[in-house]
């Protein structure tokens, strides 16, 4: 999984997909939930198209159910016509954990022996971050876990413990989360909370967008996926150049990063912004389909086109 997502942001540095803008469906009367469409096309030896309509409910969470679901379509490229329909919320669960492993490996090359790594957030996607992280090889002494809910907290703790032999605790005091050497960000905030700078050699993984101000980002080396995504949708980024007016706080990519392409300054903490990339979503799409293609597990329907013949 971490090969596909590097090699799918290295096919998109090299312009070999489209991604155009995400859309997204809002609500008035639910601020805080959203519907957002992903379509995009990956070359390289994908040679796909698809569309990834993916929701985000928070207030799932209180009925005890997943915030996120999805479906995801994918089109084949010679003559457009949808080849399958894929339970998409684990393959976007997925890939953003992955994408999230990929960078913390690359932005931080010597490892993370005596160090901490602390979670800001306990759901699925902090989960699955943290199973990433450890399939990469990412070992720190101990995690920390911080999250409003402390039962989801303590939950994602106690889930490290077992799947990682490892210390971990929760903690309901943020700023000691935000002391630990990486700190991964993984909730639904919607507006930034976090205002003080990170410390010279810090890895942040803002992972769910929002969580910073934009002094906090500028203070910072910044590596997003892609630059004319991330900047959009009052992301940190984004309010980061609006406050700046420009975007030279834009150090570079993880495809860049990875390219050995860009250079970080050892004096400023690192924070790796990913705004999610459909191509993404279409690379490990495409891994699942062809994985279940070989075990049997899919399931045909047929007659499902109308037409399949003009005349």
């Amino acid at each position: 999984m971490l090969g596909i997502v590097s090699s799918a942001y290295r096919a998109h540095e090299a312009g070999d997909s489209v991604n155009p803008d995400s859309y997204f469906l809002r609500f008035p009367d639910k601020p805080d939930s959203r519907i957002i469409a992903l379509p995009a096309y990956l070359g390289a030896d994908v040679q796909l198209a698809g569309i990834k309509w993916i929701a985000s409910f928070p207030g799932n969470t209180r009925i005890g159910a997943p915030r996120a679901s999805a479906v995801l379509v994918l089109n084949d490229y010679e003559t457009g016509y949808p080849i399958a329909c894929l339970e998409a919320a684990s393959i976007s669960s997925a890939r953003t954990a992955a994408s999230a492993a990929v960078a913390a490996t690359a932005l931080r090359p010597d490892g993370f022996e005596g160090t901490r790594i602390a979670v800001v957030g306990g759901g699925v996607i902090a989960r699955n971050i943290c199973d990433y992280l450890n399939v990469a090889g990412c070992a720190p002494d101990a995690y920390l876990v911080h999250d409003l809910d402390e039962s989801s907290g303590q939950a994602l703790a106690g889930h490290i413990r077992t799947t990682q032999d490892r210390p971990a605790s929760f903690t309901a005091d943020l700023d000691a989360a935000l002391a630990a050497d990486t700190v991964v960000f993984a909730t639904t905030a919607l507006e930034p909370y976090v205002t003080a700078p990170f410390r010279p050699g810090q890895l942040v993984l803002n992972i769910s967008l929002r969580d910073l101000a934009p002094e906090v980002v500028l203070a910072a080396d910044n590596i997003l996926d892609d630059v004319e995504h991330c900047l959009k949708a009052n992301t940190s980024p984004h309010l980061a150049e609006q406050r700046s007016g420009s975007r030279e706080f834009v150090t570079g990519t993880l495809a860049g990063v990875l390219n050995g392409e860009v250079k970080l300054a050892p004096e400023r903490p690192v924070i790796f912004s990913p705004f999610g990339l459909g191509v993404l979503d279409l690379a490990v799409g495409a891994f699942v389909l062809g994985e279940a293609r070989k075990d049997g597990s899919t399931i045909e329907v047929p007659n499902f086109f109308g037409e399949t013949r003009r005349w």
